[in-house]
């Protein structure tokens, strides 16, 4: 009879209207992959060539992983993925679960989640961005206290003095003033507190031998380095151990002589009590004596005071760098990425995310960009690939083949209601 093949038939489109009606609904959830309803014949064991089929069934609903489009949001915390991965979610029970979706936000601990609050996961990194940790653990960002404030331990300064100025400098000459060629800036403690260091540059009585007594031809010209808010000059203490007067000495073709390295001056510090003096390397091995007025090119520290969280950048290789209100920017962290051998194996959660199975395999984890991981793209999202147009033409056909099916059921029952009434 041709009841139970119709039946099957009804089954298996209404299953196959169900898997269209979830794609239409989803066609606006981001990061959300079409499914496909698959179907097999159902036929009897030992079943002749001549015999027909029981009908058919829904074999499997499986997922399809073709790349979304990206669409641009402009907001940092939305992270597409182009190419191949999955996020790598904790769910509130502790299991892992993977997502296509990146509409992350932070919470009030500072973790990256989900709408759902699941904890983004990734790699630790040190400042620099390099990876620290090849475990994924969720990535929290430091929004609850603000970075360590870090003493200057490096200045470079780059500049001309003009070698047409051949006036020796003298205090008690007013035609010679101290800051006549001078530069500042301001360095820090190991509190963060700033200090002005001001330079000031004074031409000296030119001499055929540098700090080492050691004869040069041509004479040197001499310029001294002052600490302008005291006027005295810098000092140094030498590989020997003795204290130098810190003097810049240029040869003849305007090129730096002495000093070829950076000495560690030391200044006075009347912002704090526990810190009366800051010691840092000075490079000056930048400056140059030329015919031209005096210009500073390059006035550089390396330290800073503490600073809060203001903004989170995410980078095409996953690297999450956060930038803070004194200037600084850090990395703290890295996305990771999971791929499947079978992605078709993983079970649907609902909330966007997949759950690994056996029949997926164990994940793979990496960094965003390498190998066969997709990249990662900040301010955007992925869309849902389901194409809307295809789907209405698949329930319109799936509709058709329900309403043949039915018809078959119709057309058994008038052929049995003939039997019946046969005299």
């Amino acid at each position: 009879m041709a009841f139970q093949q119709a039946l099957s038939g009804l089954n298996s489109a209404s299953k196959s209207l169900d898997v269209i009606g979830n794609n239409i609904s989803n066609a606006n959830t981001t990061g959300n992959k079409l499914a496909r309803a698959e179907f097999g014949a159902l036929v009897s064991a030992g079943t002749s060539e001549k015999a027909a089929g029981l009908g058919v069934e829904v074999s499997a609903v499986t997922q399809q992983f073709s790349q979304g489009n990206i669409s641009i949001t402009g907001n940092n915390l939305d992270i597409a993925i182009n190419g191949g991965g999955f996020f790598q979610m904790q769910l509130a029970d502790g299991t892992t679960a993977y997502s296509r979706d990146g509409q992350f936000k932070l919470d009030k601990e500072g973790y990256m989640v989900s709408n759902a609050g699941s904890k983004v996961m990734g790699f630790t990194t040190d400042v620099e961005g390099v990876k620290t940790s090849s475990t994924p653990a969720a990535l929290q960002m430091p929004t609850s206290a603000p970075i360590a404030a870090s003493a200057t331990s490096a200045v470079t300064a780059a500049f001309n003095l003009n070698s047409a100025d051949t006036t020796v400098y003298s205090a008690s000459n007013s035609a010679t003033p101290l800051n006549r060629y001078g530069t500042s800036l301001n360095v820090y403690d190991s509190q963060g507190n700033a200090v002005a260091f001001n330079l000031a540059f004074t031409r000296a009585a030119s001499t055929a031998a540098d700090n080492t007594t050691t004869p040069v031809t041509p004479a040197l010209d001499n310029w001294d380095v002052r600490d302008a808010s005291t006027g005295n000059v810098l000092t140094y203490t030498d590989d020997n151990g003795a204290t130098q007067n810190l003097q810049l000495q240029f040869r003849a073709n305007g090129a730096l002589y002495a000093p070829n390295a950076s000495p560690t001056v030391t200044i006075s510090n009347a912002s704090s009590i526990t810190n009366p003096t800051l010691s840092f390397s000075l490079d000056l091995t930048g400056a140059t004596q030329y015919a031209t007025s005096f210009a500073v090119s390059s006035l550089t520290q390396d330290g800073y005071t503490s600073g809060s969280l203001t903004g989170i950048t995410i980078n095409e290789q996953g690297l999450i760098k956060a930038s803070y209100s004194n200037g600084q920017t850090q990395y703290n962290g890295m996305i990771s990425l999971a791929t499947f051998r079978n992605p078709q194996g993983l079970q649907p959660l609902g909330g966007n995310n997949w759950a690994q199975t056996f029949a997926s395999g164990e994940p793979t984890t990496g960094q965003p960009g390498s190998g066969q991981f997709g990249s990662t793209r900040a301010g955007a999202l992925e869309d849902s690939n389901v194409d809307l147009t295809a789907e209405l033409v698949s329930m319109m056909t799936t509709q058709r083949a329900y309403q043949a099916n039915a018809q078959t059921i119709k057309t058994q029952d008038q052929v049995m209601q003939s039997l019946i009434n046969l005299r």
